[in-house]
């Protein structure tokens, strides 16, 4: 994790400012997220939470380059990103690892996409089995594999490309709740040792503050920053940190804000079906 002074003085590694997008409805348009603006300095790991249906996907995939915004700016390090593939490494909600292939040939797949030769692929794939916790699985099946560890295969195939910025779309949504636990652990320690940038998007509010360096709050449609905060909790963090006064304190302050905005969203779509 960067300094303090690191985090005021370094060009932030992403800048977002006055995001919009707007969707050509039938009689108008609909605003999904209007005038975003946030910072993400390198080596920062910032989680983005927001009520259901918020746009909080439609961001990311505006980060990541698979859609344009109607307004608005995308910066890498100073440079501009929109439309450009190259600077992120997404990781969606499934894994998407396909069936028929081994683990080492789905962690591959990203690199032999990019034209690398597909022995050299997976020659630098299994290179990093052993610190995602997979050795000894690359001639596995994603059947044979538990959720969590198609999860991991999932994250290497993400990283293997090299790219220092992750974007993480609920990555352990689906996972039960101790194995989730083990790959907020895991993610912790991976995410410290390669030094990446990362921001993840949850629907877990204390993820959210374990994981993170900052969260950010997304209002109800067209979604907008409601709050920023900074989590100021030592690292590395372990479970014990989960049931102190000071962890609790930034629960219960997000808890709020979104509760809030929730029931705006509910309202909205309550007046949607009415209309």
């Amino acid at each position: 994790m960067p300094t303090e002074q690191e985090q005021v003085t370094a060009v932030p590694r992403i800048e977002v400012r006055d995001l919009a997008k707007q969707f050509a409805v039938r009689g108008g348009v609909r605003e999904v997220v209007d005038n975003v603006s946030f910072d993400v300095a390198p080596g920062e790991f910032v989680s983005v939470i927001g009520p259901s249906g918020c746009g909080k996907s439609t961001m990311f995939n505006i980060l990541a380059g698979l859609e344009t915004p109607t307004s608005g700016e995308v910066r890498v390090d100073g440079r501009d990103a929109i439309g450009h593939r190259e600077h992120f490494a997404y990781m969606p909600q499934k894994d998407l690892l396909f069936p028929w292939r081994t683990i080492a040939e789905n962690a591959a797949l990203g690199l032999e996409v990019q034209g690398v030769p597909r022995r050299k692929a997976r020659a630098q794939a299994r290179e990093l089995f052993p610190a995602f916790g997979l050795a000894g699985f690359e001639d596995s099946h994603p059947f044979e594999l538990s959720g969590g560890m198609r999860q991991r295969a999932a994250l290497l195939r993400t990283v293997v490309q090299g790219r220092e910025i992750l974007l993480l779309d609920e990555p352990f949504g689906a996972l039960d709740s101790l194995t989730r636990i083990e790959m907020q652990n895991w993610l912790q320690g991976v995410w410290s040792d390669h030094s990446w940038t990362a921001v993840l998007i949850t629907h877990d509010i204390r993820e959210a503050v374990y994981l993170s360096d900052r969260v950010i709050v997304l209002s109800a449609r067209p979604t907008r920053v409601r709050l920023d905060v900074r989590i100021d909790l030592e690292r590395p963090r372990d479970l014990a940190v989960t049931t102190s006064a000071e962890f609790a304190a930034y629960e219960q302050q997000l808890i709020e804000v979104l509760h809030d905005e929730s029931r705006k969203a509910f309202a909205q779509q309550q007046e949607g079906l009415a209309s």
